[in-house]
């Protein structure tokens, strides 16, 4: 294997590979990148079994002087194209037991792997694509995956439920505690139903970041493939039902606040330095609880009792109130504001049935996004 090639054209597609590889591995080998090189094109690949990622490099810069493929060491050999200025890079094996990279002045080497040890990366087969718009795909990840659960629990719920039907996407994150929803409609497709990990959907909204294009899903019963430009983006499903939360959003709110998205966020992050941990719920989550109160005069205040430190209290203006009876609610302060800023809005609902009873958060602007959160009881 000999070739030279731009090395922000490398730089840019290592970006996209360092996706699929682990922080470690029970098999060193997938701590490498393949690369394959044939007499025209330049393959890549990456993975950790629940990410697999290829990119395929055709620019005009890249020149084969000889095919071959070989294993190198992954976040080393993208420190190191990172690192060194040059304009051109040239990798060339020596006596196949040595990786030569040459860039200007420099020269490194590093010791490869047998790419013939480097497991084989099926592919989703290429056909009848559902095809996305990259913005509405990155928009879908970034309003609902926060929600999801972050410890394996409950598996099912460390993903994100895409389920279609009747060509209405619906997007859902839950971990018991807090649901996020997205809904879309798409053009006319199969219906389906699956989970995707919400690691795999952080790792993909990466890779996605700047490109601004079309990218097609093709599934099959265990794996779900996004193909975008030159990338091909692969990763697991997980097992098993998603639970029905369909029934968890309230159909009518007897009490609704409006507030100014980013005055409610400030006075939430002040209000909340004070707030108490609480963990009794789940050992594994803390919670900065903090409280609301509609009063009878229709004035809001937000505060907290902290015990240990002190108290804090705050009167925020609301846009509009629309309340029958006064009421106090109290929740999650790191909740509320990771579901806050899920919205383009600058104007939000905050839409409450009872101190006891989940309270549902929605824009003016996101017509189709639901964020709902599950009160503290305050006794």
């Amino acid at each position: 294997m000999n070739i030279t090639i731009d090395r922000e054209v490398l730089l840019e597609n290592l970006n996209i590979i360092s996706r699929g590889l682990p922080s470690k591995s029970p098999m060193p080998i997938l701590t490498g990148i393949k690369f394959y090189v044939t007499e025209n094109d330049l393959f890549m690949t990456s993975s950790n079994t629940d990410i697999s990622v290829e990119v395929t490099i055709t620019d005009s810069s890249l020149q084969i002087v000889e095919a071959g493929s070989t294993v190198v060491p992954g976040r080393l050999f993208i420190d190191i194209i990172r690192k060194i200025n040059s304009k051109k890079v040239n990798l060339f094996l020596s006596d196949d037991k040595i990786l030569i990279v040459k860039a200007d002045r420099g020269e490194y080497k590093l010791h490869i792997m047998d790419p013939l040890n480097y497991p084989k990366i099926d592919f989703v087969p290429l056909e009848n694509p559902l095809t996305l718009h990259s913005d509405v795909l990155k928009s879908l990840i970034k309003e609902t995956v926060f929600a999801t659960a972050q410890t394996e629990k409950k598996p099912i719920l460390a993903g994100v439920n895409f389920v279609n039907s009747n060509n209405e996407l619906i997007v859902t994150a839950t971990d018991s505690f807090r649901l996020s929803q997205k809904i879309t409609n798409i053009r006319e497709y199969k219906d389906f139903n699956i989970t995707i990990p919400n690691k795999s959907l952080d790792e993909m909204l990466k890779a996605l970041d700047v490109y601004d294009g079309d990218v097609n899903l093709y599934f099959t019963q265990n794996r779900l493939l996004a193909q975008y430009r030159n990338v091909c983006f692969q990763t697991r499903l997980l097992d098993g039902s998603y639970p029905d939360t369909s029934r968890l959003i309230p159909d009518s709110f007897p009490i609704v606040v409006k507030f100014n998205k980013d005055e409610l966020v400030e006075a939430v992050e002040r209000v909340s330095l004070l707030s108490p941990r609480d963990k009794e719920r789940d050992k594994e989550i803390a919670y900065s609880i903090i409280k609301l109160s509609v009063r009878k005069d229709r004035t809001i205040e937000i505060s907290t009792n902290n015990t240990v430190y002190g108290d804090a209290r705050e009167e925020v203006i609301p846009t509009f109130v629309d309340a029958s009876n006064p009421i106090t609610i109290g929740f999650s302060s790191r909740y509320l504001l990771e579901a806050l800023k899920s919205f383009m809005s600058t104007e939000i609902s905050l839409n409450l049935t009872g101190e006891i009873r989940p309270f549902v958060i929605r824009g003016e602007k996101d017509v189709n996004l639901t964020q709902l959160i599950l009160p503290v009881r305050m006794d």
